[in-house]
């Protein structure tokens, strides 16, 4: 396997670590969690036990240091080796929920809500999208209003990771006016009356993965979870959308690569005709390009994420990976399943799991075409 051009051997040594725990905590587990739709919330407490689940946040709030580029190579571990995306993105729901908090919350805020959900004892969720808003992040209705010592909440979010079972969600409110000007972040506690789970999703793919909708109906929200300043919630969205946009480049790749090794252990295998299919020119030459597309989007994610930690900026460059990244997963995953013939239409394969998988990518943390709007604007056209 290829690996990214910043890796060290700081790098190479939490690969061994996070297989490790991948191998021997989600692998023999994998099917079953996928096909029950969830997995053990002990989870969360053996993969921080594991130093699994600190990785890139400061040892300040409980994490085990490193930045985005332990991130990415541990998230790849974690799918090369745990075969279940699912189960890999709802453990990891936190690399979305807590780097606000991280970032621009009070002590007191990362020492309740950030060092709790590091230590495996509490589950988070970010709380962006709704449900008539999409990838218009500007639109946003969800209602906070101040009352006191506290914000009274009201409106609804859906499609959140982890939303069934979060203890807490980091969620974008409306505070001021209309437009990207009057949006907030806070913490909104499960805890909080008036805060509910009002469906559970089922979806194509990620199945391990809970996902809800929710709902607040006058939650009242004390004045202390606001994160930041009131009506500044806008930018540290943007800038949580290019680590999660890299995030998702990097979980592209990572399942391209095990759709790439599952197809290539099956034709070397497989018999057709009297001999394996990697005896054919035209099996090879598909792997061919199927390792190369990988290869192209391993490259331009790497580059990304080094620019990012010199501090340039990358928000089109982010978009940019994501989309080239999401194009060769679902292609690779695409071809894993041709490949395999009517084997890769079973769910016991973890090709067809794998192809299901894919074709959130070029949905979540914003589309494709809301990528190409952020890339052509950069160029200026």
């Amino acid at each position: 396997m290829s690996t990214y051009l910043f890796e060290t051997d700081e790098h190479r040594a939490l690969r061994e670590q996070v297989r490790r725990f991948a191998k021997a905590e989600i692998l023999p587990n994998a099917h079953a969690w996928e096909e029950a739709q969830e997995f053990p919330r002990e989870l969360y407490a053996k993969a921080a036990a594991a130093d699994v689940l600190g990785i890139g946040y400061p040892e300040e709030v409980g994490g085990g240091g490193g930045d985005l580029g332990h991130v990415l190579v541990a998230s790849e571990e974690m799918v090369l080796h745990g075969k279940s995306v699912g189960t890999c993105v709802g453990l990891g729901s936190h690399g979305i929920a807590l780097p606000p908090i991280v970032k621009a919350g009070t002590p007191e805020q990362k020492a309740r809500f950030a060092a709790p959900v590091l230590r495996g004892e509490l589950v988070s969720a970010l709380g962006i999208t709704e449900p008539g808003g999409g990838s218009d992040v500007a639109s946003l209705r969800t209602r906070a209003v101040r009352d006191g010592d506290h914000y009274v909440v009201d409106g609804s979010k859906t499609f959140i990771t982890s939303g069934t079972r979060a203890d807490f969600v980091t969620c974008a409110v409306r505070t001021g006016g209309a437009g990207h000007g009057g949006i907030s972040m806070m913490i909104i506690e499960r805890s909080t009356p008036g805060f509910s789970v009002s469906k559970k999703l089922h979806k194509m793919g990620w199945w391990a993965s809970d996902t809800a909708e929710l709902t607040f109906e006058g939650c009242r929200v004390p004045a202390g979870n606001l994160i930041g300043r009131e009506n500044a919630g806008f930018g540290i969205i943007m800038q949580n959308f290019v680590t999660e946009r890299l995030m998702l480049a990097g979980q592209c790749v990572a399942i391209a690569e095990l759709a790439l090794r599952e197809t290539l252990a099956y034709c070397k295998e497989r018999e057709a005709f009297g001999k394996t299919l990697m005896g054919f020119q035209v099996t090879r030459h598909k792997l061919a390009e199927m390792q190369t597309r990988i290869a192209a989007a391993r490259s331009l994610t790497g580059e990304c994420v080094v620019r990012f930690l010199r501090g340039e900026p990358t928000i089109a460059e982010a978009a940019m990976a994501k989309n080239t990244a999401t194009d060769a997963c679902s292609w690779v995953c695409d071809q894993a399943v041709q490949l395999h013939g009517g084997y890769g239409y079973m769910r016991e394969y973890v090709v067809e799991r794998l192809y299901r998988d894919a074709r959130l990518y070029p949905i979540g943390g914003g589309t494709r075409e809301i990528m190409n709007e952020i890339i052509a604007k950069a160029g200026g056209f």
